[in-house]
């Protein structure tokens, strides 16, 4: 029997989503959850009390199931990684989506937008997600509309490409647009006024510009964040850099994909600031975080225990890639003994290495070497009890952790698989 107070989570495998499903869940409400990949979800923690559904809102068909029961839908979807002509499918994926909302008697429709004048001259990605609002206004179901600019927290693509600039370069490139007004939000506030407009319905059908206590530019918030990590940063402002030549360079650099991130630049361009602030008369229950704060808290998460890990779906392969102010190795290697015997392999390594942690079937090792950052090595059950699963995290602390990582990784390579043969070599039953 569906429970009155069902909730369906769209864009499950998005940051904002897999900060959202756990907080409904400790509030006690049922969660569905739409992805068009639900496999991509099934390590997450939560994912046992969650009810998975696949679904793409391109494809109406695949809808109707999701939305049987559910009385309050969050629409937290984007295609900008889809590149070319996405804000044309972003409006199609919205119409299709308040329609079957419409027809399966769904209540309400929370959304999480983006935050512009919309009366200026606005880039495309920011004025397709105020469109996208519209559209999902245009249908029968009541749309409560947030409209959010940087947010600040671990994970989030705006703040992980403040970090990993910053982290990086000394004397920051940037052009003058980089003095724009800002008003960022924490995570944690954006989940804030999410869960508020479940149980606050005088919001409904309402749009809401949100932001933190202060306006800032976007210089300032590297600046911030540089002073918050202990590093001296200075930029050298540039009359004009391409778009496109700056989204190839954050791409790079940066766990921002390019195709994200050239429609993320051009958002930057104009000021993202709260103008209207009616959220804060409606929802008053929410205590907003100054972007220091967030900073503080984010860089509290700098631990492989503390991570979303987006890079562990057990299909064996390599995977290299920046995350969470990490840069991660991971690997897989069939092991032809018992998982006892492979894991009694693991706890003898010494040397290099300090044991931090042991559960069942994971160890997790803190690196000894004296490094510009911190290092750890994670070794756990991989696809199947005969694989044994590596990744290996490093924390770049400024310039210097960036070029240890960069020139070093072809020879970083060879050791990380040495360490996995020798785990091999020495768990093999005699």
């Amino acid at each position: 029997m569906t429970s009155p107070n069902l909730i369906l989570v769209t864009g499950a495998t998005g940051y904002i989503a897999s900060r959202l499903i756990p907080q409904l869940l400790t509030r006690g409400y049922p969660i569905r959850a739409l992805a068009r990949q639900p496999q991509r979800l099934r390590n997450k923690i939560w994912f046992p009390q969650v009810e998975m559904t696949q679904g793409d809102v391109m494809e109406p068909s695949t809808l109707a199931p999701a939305f049987v029961g559910v009385q309050t839908a969050y629409y937290l979807i984007h295609n900008m990684a889809s590149g070319h002509g996405y804000t044309e499918r972003e409006l199609e994926g919205a119409r299709n989506f308040a329609r079957v909302a419409a027809y399966a008697g769904v209540q309400h429709i929370i959304y999480l937008g983006g935050l512009a004048d919309e009366e200026q001259h606005i880039a495309p990605h920011m004025r397709s997600r105020i469109e996208t609002g519209a559209t999902l206004r245009q249908g029968k179901v009541p749309v409560t509309e947030f409209r959010a600019g940087v947010i600040a927290g671990s994970g989030s693509i705006s703040f992980e490409m403040i970090r990993f600039m910053t982290e990086l370069f000394p004397i920051i490139p940037a052009p003058f647009w980089v003095k724009n007004k800002s008003q960022p939000i924490s995570t944690q506030n954006v989940i804030d006024y999410l869960l508020a407009a479940l149980d606050n319905h005088n919001g409904q059908g309402q749009v809401f510009e949100i932001g933190g206590p202060h306006v800032t530019s976007y210089q300032e918030l590297m600046l911030s964040y540089a002073r918050t990590r202990g590093l001296n940063r200075r930029f050298l402002l540039l009359p004009y850099v391409p778009v496109w030549f700056m989204a190839i360079g954050i791409g790079m650099t940066t766990p921002v994909p390019r195709p994200i991130a050239y429609a993320l630049v051009g958002g930057l361009s104009s000021d993202s600031i709260v103008m209207h602030d009616d959220a804060r008369r409606i929802y008053p229950e929410v205590n907003l975080i100054d972007f220091e704060s967030a900073t503080k808290e984010a860089l509290t998460r700098l631990h492989p225990h503390k991570i979303e890990r987006v890079w562990d779906d057990r299909d064996g392969q390599t995977k290299i890639l920046r995350h969470e102010g990490f840069f991660i190795d991971h690997r897989e290697i069939k092991v032809d003994t018992t998982p006892e015997k492979m894991f009694d392999a693991v706890k003898k390594i010494g040397g290099r290495f300090t044991i931090e942690t042991i559960g069942d079937n994971q160890i997790l090792a803190r690196l000894k070497m004296i490094l510009p950052g911190e290092g750890w090595v994670e070794w756990k059950k991989g696809r199947a009890s005969n694989y044994l699963a590596q990744t290996v995290f490093f924390t770049p602390h400024g310039l210097g952790g960036f070029l240890f990582w960069y020139l070093l990784h072809p020879f970083f390579t060879i050791i990380f698989k040495g360490w996995l043969k020798n785990i091999a070599r020495n768990s093999v039953v005699k």
